[in-house]
């Protein structure tokens, strides 16, 4: 396997020209301690940014949700987002909603404000989705107007979510004001350091294994008959389907011979491992938006299109090769 592109890989829907201003991305994190220090602080950031003219949007739990929304006055100018429908979607997902919502409510000269909470899921691969999304968005919003206050519960996140919200935030907020974080972590060099969770089906013997894929329309055909026994959701199983199918076509196309392919079925999960001899993705932020940006016509989206059909996409290098793994679970 092989990069789409380089840098490019976490183009978007919309390019710097086609959002208001010229003001780039903003990435201030919260680390709480009560419920009352989250007000103050996250109602400040708002009330300051609406007397601006910046817009301004919520995407926390609903307890706070309305703590926020009494503290600034229930403005009607305040936008309030699903957070559980947003951060429990894919992180693709909640990448092009945020620059949607710059591109539509970002007045020229000022940007949206947005105090979020992700939900980091229960398992460590979902925190390990989410951790590369607090890092990566750095590269992904650069351009955009976008002034995000992520917040971070310091009694109830473990130590780990905790660490993520030091090493990727520029700027850290407190009853005291904004400060320059002395442990940010440049997302390049942060993105290498997080491992890539152990999925215990690859332990097992796979429901399928073909280790030199030589005819890629019997291979899918291969999968497909799998897949048709499965006992899971139709349409989990189908976009499943559909990302094995991008990137064991992307490994044929772009990597180095041999390539392989092994799937794991068990109930209520689906675990698919593709690899080939090649260098892999060397750009750490390939498949959060298309690789060519807004042009989709220029290919470059299977790993974009990945990470939406999938819970989770592993990529790992070693010495022998690189390797994409996908999961599905339900249930």
């Amino acid at each position: 396997m092989r990069g789409e592109a380089g840098r490019k890989s976490c183009g978007g829907t919309a390019s710097p020209s086609d959002v208001s201003g010229a003001l780039g991305f903003r990435h201030d994190g919260l680390i709480h301690e009560s419920i009352d220090e989250l007000t103050a602080v996250a109602a400040s950031f708002l009330l300051e940014g609406l007397a601006a003219g910046d817009a301004a949007v919520l995407a926390v739990g609903p307890a706070t949700t309305e703590l926020l929304r009494e503290a600034v006055g229930d403005d009607p100018r305040l936008l309030v987002l699903d957070r559980h429908q947003l951060y429990r979607s894919r992180t693709p997902t909640a990448i092009t909603t945020f620059r949607r919502l710059a591109a539509e409510h970002a007045a020229a000269g000022r940007r949206v404000r947005v105090v979020g909470e992700v939900d980091f899921g229960t398992t460590e691969a979902d925190w390990h989705e989410w951790q590369r999304y607090e890092s990566v968005i750095n590269d992904a919003f650069a351009p955009f107007p976008l002034w995000g206050l992520c917040v971070f519960d310091a009694e109830r996140l473990p130590r780990p979510l905790l660490d993520t919200a030091r090493h990727t935030h520029p700027q850290l907020r407190s009853r005291e004001g904004l400060t320059p974080n002395q442990e940010y972590v440049d997302p390049e060099r942060y993105l290498a350091t997080l491992p890539v969770p152990a999925e215990p089906l690859e332990g097992t013997v796979p429901a399928l294994a073909v280790e030199d894929v030589a005819d890629f329309t019997g291979l899918r055909h291969a999968v497909r008959r799998l897949l048709a026994g499965v006992d899971g959701p139709a349409d989990h199983v189908e976009d499943f389907l559909l990302a094995v199918d991008e990137m064991a076509s992307n490994a044929l196309r772009h990597g180095r011979a041999p390539v392989a392919l092994r799937l794991w079925t068990a109930p209520g999960t689906l675990v698919c491992t593709i690899s080939d001899s090649g260098r892999g993705w060397t750009d750490p932020f390939a498949g959060y938006g298309p690789a060519h940006g807004a042009d989709l016509s220029a290919g470059g989206m299977g790993l974009w299109l990945a990470r939406q059909l999938c819970d989770h996409v592993a990529l790992r290098r070693d010495g022998s090769g690189a390797s994409v793994r996908l999961t599905t679970r339900w249930g």
